[in-house]
């Protein structure tokens, strides 16, 4: 790729350049002239925030202590990453997600995603710990810490604004019209990207994995997720402490054989079946779960259902595992009798035996309508405030959860069905379900 010799001429004189003290960037002359030429040659005059983020991350050693000014980037290829920044309109992210709790598991690789332990180089490059000493020149990440979790990796490529400014400073650029308290009901707590990939691994059996399953089915939390981005005009972000992750203490012991106190990470004990099996997540599952995710079964927000139980505590989890199979299995018409075909053949059976028959009929499993007619009554105690509602037991709250995933692996695993509508699909259920009520 060329670069503009104006532009490395500019760079070039910024890495010349010395510290400027209590001047303000913005008022040194290598500096002006480099937004002169941004403005000549790309048409952004005035970037002088997104300017000072991309200059700081690609190590202008004015930034830098004496001592570490040998991480600085040469101004050649400087300048290179700086005319890629300019004209690109879409950047790599990658999202972080600690495991937190995740016992001893195999890595696998679906997609974009990668989940696994790293070793400290590994997760070193993700952090982009080369990038953050550049622009922190103080700060010490704590790269050795973090390698001790298990990890979800995803990354994906986004469309950004061409404008530097705009990115360095969004909050400048929004339309102070909008509607600021609108939602955007499709939208979850984690990026669609990240959301698609939490799905995938929550098909995975973990209620029939976990050793303790009543003590927590879940094999992992996600505390958070760190975004890092490749953006040079964005000011990149330092990773949250280790600390906010689950450690208890240990006993090691030291070449001379004396115990040494440390601490390591707690896990959610996983049966054995469970080293084995979660190979299973792999490339192939993943493009099936693409494909269904693209037709008309999955029209509905069942992935933001099944995310939100995994996300949530208490009743709140059984009831969102109850709207994602309503999500699943329900149709507007089971409410709204004028919309149901002429004849009904099913007229009688009530909007929530109607998810049950289609449960049953798509798992071929007469228990599941009765498991979740069960829960269905649950559900309607708890909304409707009956007196009397007792404390839910551990089998009870695992099969909300196991009809959830069971009913989203046997919609990923429908064969192809066009041109049918979802209507068709369903209604299909029902007549094979209904009997099985």
């Amino acid at each position: 790729m060329t670069v503009p010799a104006q532009l490395v001429i500019a760079v070039e004189n910024l890495w010349r350049m010395p510290p400027p003290g209590t001047v303000s960037l913005t008022k040194m002359p290598a500096f002006i002239k480099l937004t002169e030429v941004c403005g000549e040659i790309y048409g952004f005059p005035h970037a002088d925030s997104a300017l000072s983020n991309a200059l700081r991350s690609l190590g202008a050693p004015y930034n830098l202590r004496r001592d570490c000014r040998d991480s600085a980037l040469n101004p050649e290829l400087a300048a290179l990453k700086l005319h890629e920044a300019l004209i690109n309109q879409t950047v790599r992210r990658r999202h972080l997600c600690p495991l937190d709790l995740c016992d001893d598991l195999p890595s696998i690789r679906f997609g974009n995603s990668v989940v696994g332990e790293f070793t400290e180089p590994e997760l070193a490059e993700f952090l982009d710990v080369a990038r953050l000493a550049r622009f922190y020149p103080t700060y010490k990440p704590p790269v050795r810490q973090l390698t001790q979790f298990r990890w979800l990796v995803v990354e994906e490529y986004v469309a950004v604004d061409p404008r530097p400014e705009a990115r360095a400073l969004p909050i400048l650029f929004v339309d102070l019209s909008q509607d600021f308290g609108e939602i955007d009901p499709h939208l979850g707590r984690f990026p669609p990207a990240v959301e698609a990939a939490i799905f995938f691994l929550l098909l995975a059996p973990w209620e029939d994995w976990a050793v303790y399953p009543e003590a927590n089915w879940r094999a992992f939390r996600i505390p958070w997720l760190h975004t890092v981005d490749d953006d040079l005009f964005v000011r990149p972000m330092a990773p949250p402490s280790p600390d906010t992750l689950s450690l208890q203490p240990d006993i090691a012991y030291d070449r001379y054989g004396d115990e040494v106190e440390i601490e390591r990470p707690t896990v959610n004990n996983l049966e054995d079946e469970a080293r084995t099996d979660f190979t299973r997540m792999n490339e192939s599952l993943w493009q099936n779960v693409l494909a269904a995710r693209a037709g008309v079964l999955f029209e509905t927000p069942i992935v933001h259902f099944i995310v939100r139980a995994f996300l949530a505590d208490g009743m709140d989890e059984i009831m969102a595992h109850m709207t994602a199979i309503e999500a699943g299995l329900g149709l507007e018409m089971d409410h709204r009798r004028g919309l149901r075909p002429k004849p009904d053949a099913h007229r009688n059976v009530s909007p929530s035996d109607r998810a049950a028959a289609r449960l049953a009929a798509l798992l071929n499993d007469a228990n599941a309508a009765t498991a979740y007619r069960e829960l269905f009554e649950l559900r309607s105690s708890y909304v409707h405030g009956r007196a009397g509602l007792a404390k839910i037991p551990t089998p009870l709250r695992l099969n909300a959860r196991r009809l959830a995933r069971k009913m989203a692996e046997s919609l990923v695993a429908q064969p192809p069905m066009q041109p049918a509508t979802r209507v068709q699909v369903l209604s299909n259920l029902l007549d094979r379900g209904a009997p099985l009520l």
